[in-house]
């Protein structure tokens, strides 16, 4: 895609929009955030300007917003009108959309999966005993007689002096390994990262590098804990997968990639004379070597009807006033499960929020007085809850090259449990963007924190990352937990009803009593955040030592 030159905006003079958030905690009211100055806030940042776009967004006529449905031309209608009235201009000429070029690959009949050995035989269930399929494009695909071979956590990092394949010849086999990493699991802070995950914990990692070392097959031994979520997740429209056309992908992939319930992967291991819990404990210790699990020896077949399709990103942008080539970045994903027979996943807050939050967002920029010396761009991307394809999708052909891209802020998910004390960063401490943040929680006397939930590795599991590991400072806020009415303990009990009641469920629904009031204010601050990185002339790096610091170094030499 030709990437964008963006002109200095030449329209009419802005309404004055001046914000500042001191004081902002002590204004709060039911339907409106009140900022210091000025004295008339904005209308953008209000409780009720987030619920009459979630109200919209996650209706049942949008059934769910999965791309390439009905749903989906009604999300882009209304994001594209809604950037329009907010006087946010087209990326692409006349055109907000993005085409993103992907594949769907229907499970019909449901996958089969076979293992066998001495005395040995079952035939394991389609989304009770496993989950499998293939990213191949092919309409049938198969693995015989392969043997089973445990390789511990999966991983390859030298940066860490570990290999879990050293030693081990996986080619043709199919690979069982277990999910998230050694640190996560022993609590040493010494080991990976200790509880927070790394990019090595993700499953899309450990599929890649079983293809990489010649598996025909690889299965994630799922557990809750180290997964952060639970089984259902995974089953759940386990028969319809999307990704990426074009590359060379049938190269770089194992035939099948799957999941095995850790009950199942136990009535395995004992099948092979071997005791999951010894294996585990074992795979944590460095130097730890994989084995092949006895006798065992698996068979799978997938057979997939294939459409291609193309989805789209939408993608507006505010040009700056001196210095439109330098452009700071929101992103949201406007997708999320669409329907399962009579059911409807409507995604509430996962993420018709952030989705929304885009929206208020380019109206406030929009009015800016003085407007931004930088551009301001919002890409609300198409098919993360397929694996972050919209953004990858982006990421590699960038509207703005991304070398000129200041930074990226990512809102996957807004405040939906009310005004907080608190603010938290994923990944804090991996930029220097935290000094933005920190000074836009002071101004509304707050505090920031660290992810309070490291363990769920969710820096690598939404669409900044993308971007991120192309170099672009990528800063990923999320809610605090610290409430203003309740405090941390009641916080943590609705943050934790809701990934057990509500997360990717039929049941994350919108309702007119929800409050949003802590999301317009969070939304607030982000607003503070991306307006100094416009006004700035500077360009913020990763802090020494990030991994995606050489990469942001070759983009930028003299910064």
């Amino acid at each position: 895609m030709t990437q964008h030159t963006i002109r200095k905006q030449s329209t009419p003079r802005r309404r004055r929009f001046v914000s500042s958030a001191a004081g902002c905690l002590l204004g709060l009211t039911a339907t409106m955030i009140v900022t210091a100055a000025p004295p008339e806030p904005h209308q953008a940042f209000t409780d009720a300007a987030l619920h009459r776009h979630i109200a919209v967004l996650a209706s049942d006529a949008f059934g769910g917003r999965f791309p390439g449905t009905p749903g989906e031309v009604l999300t882009l209608d209304y994001l594209e009108k809604g950037f329009a009235a907010a006087g946010a201009q087209p990326a692409y000429g006349d055109s907000y959309r993005q085409a993103v070029p992907l594949v769907s690959w229907t499970l019909d009949p449901v996958p089969t999966m076979s293992v066998t050995g001495p005395d040995f035989e079952a035939d394991l269930e389609f989304g009770i005993d496993m989950v499998a399929s293939t990213g191949l494009l092919r309409e049938e695909v198969a693995v015989q007689d392969s043997p089973l071979v445990f390789a511990g956590y999966g991983i390859v990092a030298p940066e860490y002096g570990w290999n879990d394949y050293a030693g081990l010849d996986v080619r043709g086999k199919t690979v069982v390994v277990l999910v998230n990493d050694p640190g996560f699991a022993t609590e040493d802070p010494a080991l990976f990262t200790g509880r927070a995950m790394t990019y090595y914990g993700r499953w899309t990692y450990k599929f890649e590098e079983a293809a990489r070392q010649g598996a025909a097959a690889v299965l994630v031994v799922h557990e809750d804990e180290p997964a952060s979520y639970g089984w259902e997740v995974i089953s759940q429209g386990a028969t319809e997968r999307l990704g990426l056309r074009g590359g060379n992908r049938d190269e770089t992939l194992a035939t099948v990639e799957g999941w095995l319930s850790a009950a199942t992967a136990r009535r395995l291991c004992a099948a092979a004379g071997e005791d999951f819990d010894i294996l585990k404990a074992a795979a944590q210790r460095p130097g730890f070597r994989g084995r092949v699990l006895g006798e065992l020896r698996a068979s799978a077949r997938v057979q997939s009807r294939l459409t291609e399709s193309d989805s789209y990103n939408v993608v507006a942008v505010i040009p700056g006033s001196e210095r439109p080539e330098e452009v700071v970045l929101f992103t949201a994903h406007w997708d999320h499960l669409g329907r399962d027979g009579a059911e409807i996943f409507n995604g509430a807050v996962d993420n018709a929020s952030g989705t929304a939050a885009l929206l208020i967002l380019a109206e406030a920029y929009a009015r800016m007085d003085p407007a931004p010396a930088r551009s301001i761009a919002f890409v609300a991307v198409t098919a993360e809850e397929q694996g972050l394809l919209g953004s990858a999708h982006y990421a590699a052909q960038p509207a703005f090259p991304l070398d000129n891209t200041v930074a990226v802020i990512n809102i996957d998910v807004l405040n939906y449990i009310g005004p907080t004390r608190d603010i938290s960063v994923v990944g804090y401490g991996a930029s220097e963007l935290d000094g933005f943040v920190d000074r836009a929680a002071a101004s509304q006397g707050r505090k920031v924190l660290p992810d309070q939930r490291p363990e769920a590795g969710s820096y690598y599991r939404s669409d900044h990352f993308n971007l991120a590991k192309r170099g672009v400072p990528a800063l990923y806020p999320k809610m605090g937990l610290d409430l203003l009415d309740g405090g941390t303990d009641r916080g943590k009990a609705l943050s934790q009803a809701y990934y057990d009641e509500r997360y990717h469920k039929p049941a994350d629904e919108y309702s007119p009593t929800q409050d949003w009031r802590g999301g317009a204010l969070d939304l607030l601050l982000y607003f503070d955040i991306g307006r100094a990185l416009a006004m700035s002339s500077g360009w913020p790096n990763w802090t020494p030592g990030n991994e995606f610091r050489a990469i942001r170094d070759m983009q930028r030499p003299t910064d």
